[in-house]
């Protein structure tokens, strides 16, 4: 395990629990993949289970975690499709159709 000496210098890059060592694998825990991508746990559950999104896997039991370095490809590859028109985009809603707060047409002058 690093250790932190009291000097100005630190020989192996340890600054605190949030620091890597470079080389190594990094895992996330779910807390920390909610600060990274906005979905809800059932959307990326589902999504897993798609084979769309990075799998989880189990450290214990009770720890699930998933590859950093996975995560953050996947995000560019979606960045990427979005850039390039292949990404899925959700059409926005056809006010026309809606049925309390009508949207007047442009040819309806009966003002």
């Amino acid at each position: 395990m690093p250790y932190h000496d009291d000097g100005d210098k630190d020989p192996v890059g340890y600054s605190g629990p949030a620091t890597v060592l470079t080389g190594l694998p990094r895992t996330i825990r779910r807390h920390e993949l909610r600060l990274i991508v906005p979905l809800a746990d059932s959307t990326i559950y589902e999504m897993e289970k798609r084979g769309e999104f990075p799998r989880r896997f189990n450290l214990t039991p009770r720890c699930v975690v998933w590859d950093l370095e996975e995560v953050e490809a996947w995000l560019e590859q979606r960045r990427q499709a979005y850039i390039e028109g292949r990404a899925k985009i959700a059409p926005g809603p056809d006010v026309h159709r809606r049925k309390s707060r009508p949207v007047r047409r442009t040819d309806d002058r009966s003002i």
